[in-house]
Formats: structure tokens, C-alpha cells, sequence
């Protein structure tokens, strides 16, 4: 090991750098290797390493007293693809930038809805290394999400420059909600809680995200918004904040309804959708469509210039069919329960067992088909099942009808299809966002723009993970929780010499840990 100095001169004036450095021998051929970098060492601590290096003292770092520093490998990882992504671009250098990307890491690598729980985090994390970042706490963190909320638009709008222009014609849209903790958010209403939390406030999340399920904008709505509501806004932003001319706005049957047809319409641009089970029914009723045209293969009809994608998928037809017949056997031994409570209790009324049974018949979505009556000469009930009614429902098993106004030209059936069903990116999204690696609920933020901010900070995690996964799509041995967790294991080590440190990587790596790193083209660096 050696001390170099290292000159350059910019503009007229001379830059020197300090570095430890190491030769080694590769293929034949003497390569040097930098260890660390000195150049804030104070000189006579630099003098004092050069004497003990040239008497020979030194041989190698291992021979100075050292200890386990911070992590290191996963927060570089994310800055690295938060840069190849353009994210630290377009949050920029700014002090509320690099603490931006700090919240953005934090989301993915620790878990909590509470910010002084990701501060408490940092102390072990080579935070100051990557970003300079020192000495904050969560009230800086609180005053950084009311400045990502500021400046959403800006930021999105420079992440929109940097996708595949490919991918910038098919728009992917869904809702969901998120609960609080406490009634005083001011965004928090009373809605559809899809969370399944009772009486609990809300607010409601679009998602945005391009054909290939990378997420393009979010926005936030308050709790009671529906989500046919949420449509306009993300219409708005596509045309007006991003300055898009061509758009095919994907969105299920529960988005986009006539009113929402009508808007995408008005602006030239085109949808795809589905139909519920009524519109279904009511276009076989009235002979538009035909039962025959259900296949396992795509058929296609096109009535006043609206092409309609059908399909049966039969295994879908069967999983529906065993869950029916799951939920009737389930009814009958709600029965055999109740009759048997009825003759034990002589007071208990038939009527309200009845009522019982109907409403639990009701929850199972089988009222149109069962009939739940009291026998005449003794307490008990029976159960009747309507074979044609549950012919009907089961008709419909598996079925799907897709609607678009594209042309043929500009999508196949084939194409329309796929591009519906890639919804299933956003909902993955959803997961990920909500109950997967980053645990957006429940939200502890009171304030609208530190709502906004926060939902933001998720948004551009997913991002974070989105590009990440990328690189496991064909062959993927680990999950994405571990992946990160592998990566976080990586610490640097200090080696303690004369009152300063020196900060150095592992040369090894575990086996796992390479393969991550060579998968993401990316080299962890020879110094901290």
C-alpha cells in the first residue's frame, strides 16, 4: 500500500486529491486499486500513515484496529438506479432533494409510517456518505413532504422525459384507498373503505402507470371521492402537464363509465374497458352477442363502430363454480346449525333465524337462486334452490366482454385484450404500495400537502422497485423483500489509525449478494 497524490488543474487553478492505494497483480499485469480516499485528512495524519507505510510496519489494513461501520450496499444500490432512472435529476441537488431521496430509500429499506422511526434508522446508515446528509430530524422530514407536494408536477414531468417512448401511449389507471388512524388528516373522509377497515377514514389513491406498469403520476383525492371522479384529473395531467397527443386510457369496469367514455372522447383520444355481468346479460338479451361466442380463443364484434373483445377462460369458469358450490354447502350447514339451535331453544324465533340465514345467503351472493322457508309442522328450516336461476348465473362463468374504440388498425383483439389485462400491473402496485414492501397505511400525517407528499414518497419508491425487478423478470430466485434485505447487509468497515478512520468495503461478497449486484450492473465502489 502506498500514499499518492493526485493533481489536475481546472481553469487555472490546481486540484490535488489524496488517495491510498494498493498494487496487485492481474493476467500477468501490475494494476493499482484505490483504497480510500484521504483528501480531507488532515496533513499530519496523512504524514504519520505515509511514515508507518515506508517503515514497513503496515502491510496490509487488516493489520490496524477496525470495526463494523454502516450499512452500505442497499442504499447505494437504490441511489445508483435512482440515478439511471433520472430521479435524482429531477429532485435535484438541493438539500430538500437529497432528503427526498433519503425518505424515498428509508420507505423501501425500513418499514413504519412514523418519520422518526426512519431517523432513529439513518444513524445506521451510510447516509452522510451518499447524500451529506447530517443532523436532521423528523420535523425536517415533515417541511420535506410539504415540498415534494410543491413540486409533484415539476418532478414527474422530468421522470416522463426519461421512460421508453414506447411506452408512452398506453395509460394504465386504478383507484384505491388508504386509512388513517385518528379523524384530523384533512383530506380524510368517510367512502368505499376497500381496506375493510369499518369506520375508519379514508383517502382515495389514483395510480397512473404506463403499459408496462412503471408508475407515471399519482394523485390523491378525499375519502368520499368515487372513483369515476378521479378520471378527469389524470386526463388533465396527461394532456396538460405532460403534453400528451396520443392516448389509449385503460381503465376497468368500474372507472369508466359513460360519462368518462364521453371526456376521453371529447379530447380525440381512445379507451379500453370492460362490461359488467348486466351489460352482459342485456346484450344477449337483446341478440347483440350470442352465448356460441364465448371461447377459450378471442372473438370479436363491432356494433356502431365499439369493438367488443369476448372471451371465456375455463379455468376461471371452474374456479367460480367450485367457490358457488363451496358457498351453497356452506349455507346448508349454516342451516343444520340454526335447526339445531331452534330445537334447543324453544323461545328462539324462526322468523329471525330466517332473517340470519337470508342475510348470510346475502353476503355470498347466491340470493338469487336459494330460498330459505320454515317448515310447516315443525321448527326447522329448509333450504330451495331455483336450478334455473343458478343455471343462469353459472352461464356467465368465466366470461369476459372487453370494449374499445380503437381500430383494428391500430390494435388487434390480441393487443386490446393484453393491454386490458394489464391492469393487473396497477393492482400489483397497489400491493406493493399498501400491504407489500413499503406499508403506505396506516398514515399518521395530518396536513394536505404532507399527505400528498407522502403518498409521493411511495409512488417513487415503487418506481425505485419497479426498475430493480426489472432486471429478475425472466428468472427470478429471490423475492423482492430479500433482494433489498441482501443488499443491506453490506457494511463498510473502519480501520482506526492515529485518531481518523478509514473506510473500506469487503472485497467478498456472499454468493447471493454478487448475484444481486451483477444482475443490476452495478459495482460497488473502492472506497466510501
Amino acid at each position: 500500500m502506498y500514499i499518492q497524490y493526485i493533481s489536475r488543474k481546472v481553469k487555472g487553478k490546481v486540484y490535488t486529491s489524496v488517495v491510498l492505494a494498493e498494487s496487485y497483480r492481474q493476467n500477468g499485469k501490475m494494476k493499482r486499486r484505490i483504497i480510500s480516499t484521504l483528501t480531507n485528512w488532515p496533513q499530519w495524519l496523512t504524514d504519520e500513515l505515509q511514515k508507518i507505510l515506508r517503515g514497513g510496519v503496515v502491510t496490509s489494513l487488516d493489520d490496524l484496529p477496525y470495526r463494523q461501520g454502516k450499512s452500505f450496499g442497499a442504499i447505494y444500490v437504490l441511489h445508483q438506479i435512482a440515478k439511471r432512472i433520472g430521479l435524482e435529476e429531477a429532485l435535484g441537488k438541493s438539500y430538500e432533494g437529497r432528503l427526498s431521496l433519503f425518505q424515498i430509500y428509508a420507505r423501501l429499506l425500513t418499514q413504519g409510517s412514523r418519520l422518526y422511526a426512519a431517523t432513529e434508522w439513518a444513524r445506521q446508515q451510510a447516509v452522510s456518505e451518499l447524500l451529506g446528509l447530517e443532523n436532521f430530524n423528523e420535523d425536517h422530514l415533515y417541511h420535506n413532504l410539504e415540498w415534494l407536494a410543491d413540486h409533484q408536477v415539476d418532478i414527474e414531468k422530468s421522470l416522463f422525459q426519461h421512460m421508453d417512448q414506447q411506452a408512452k401511449i398506453v395509460y394504465l389507471y386504478d383507484v384505491t384507498s388508504s386509512y388513517f388512524e385518528g379523524t384530523k388528516n384533512e383530506l380524510a373522509d368517510y367512502g368505499y373503505n376497500r381496506d375493510g377497515k369499518k369506520g375508519k377514514m379514508q383517502i382515495v389513491i389514483g395510480l397512473l402507470c404506463n403499459e408496462q406498469g412503471e408508475p407515471v403520476s399519482v394523485e390523491v383525492f378525499k375519502g368520499n371521492t368515487s372513483d369515476m371522479k378521479t378520471v378527469r384529473d389524470q386526463l388533465y395531467k396527461l394532456r396538460e402537464d405532460f403534453g400528451v397527443e396520443k392516448v389509449a386510457f385503460v381503465g376497468d369496469k368500474g372507472m369508466l363509465k359513460s360519462k368518462q367514455i364521453e371526456e376521453i372522447k371529447d379530447i380525440q383520444w381512445h379507451y379500453i374497458t370492460s362490461l359488467t355481468k348486466p351489460q352482459i346479460r342485456n346484450m344477449l338479451n337483446k341478440g347483440a352477442i350470442q352465448m356460441a361466442l364465448f371461447e377459450d380463443e378471442l372473438t370479436e364484434v363491432t356494433l356502431d363502430e365499439i369493438r367488443y373483445i369476448l372471451r371465456r377462460n375455463p379455468t376461471r369458469a371452474q374456479q367460480m363454480r367450485a367457490s358457488r358450490d363451496q358457498r351453497i354447502e356452506r349455507v346448508r350447514t349454516k342451516i343444520q346449525q340454526k335447526n339445531a339451535y331452534l330445537a334447543q331453544h324453544p323461545k328462539a324465533k324462526v322468523s329471525v333465524a330466517i332473517k340470519n340465514i337470508e342475510q348470510e345467503v346475502g353476503k355470498m351472493k347466491l340470493s338469487g337462486c336459494m330460498t330459505i322457508t320454515a317448515c310447516k309442522d315443525k321448527r326447522e328450516l329448509e333450504l330451495s334452490i331455483n336450478q334455473q336461476a343458478l343455471e343462469q348465473i353459472q352461464m356467465l362463468d368465466g366470461c369476459y366482454v372487453i370494449k374499445t374504440d380503437l381500430k383494428k388498425a391500430d390494435a388487434n383483439k390480441q393487443v386490446v385484450h393484453d393491454r386490458y389485462k394489464d391492469l393487473s400491473e396497477v393492482e400489483h402496485a397497489f400491493r406493493t404500495l399498501k400491504t407489500g414492501l413499503e406499508e403506505i397505511r396506516p398514515i399518521y400525517v395530518r396536513k394536505e400537502k404532507r399527505t400528498r407528499g407522502h403518498v409521493f414518497v411511495c409512488m417513487l419508491a415503487y418506481k425505485l422497485i419497479f426498475h430493480i425487478w426489472k432486471y429478475f423478470k425472466d428468472d427470478r430466485p429471490f423475492t423482492q423483500q430479500y433482494i433489498l434485505e441482501c443488499l443491506d447487509k453490506i457494511n463498510y468497515i473502519e480501520y482506526q489509525f492515529k485518531g481518523g478512520t478509514i473506510k473500506q468495503l469487503p472485497k467478498i461478497l456472499n454468493q447471493d449478494q454478487q448475484i444481486i449486484l451483477d444482475r443490476l450492473e452495478i459495482a460497488l465502489p473502492g472506497k466510501v
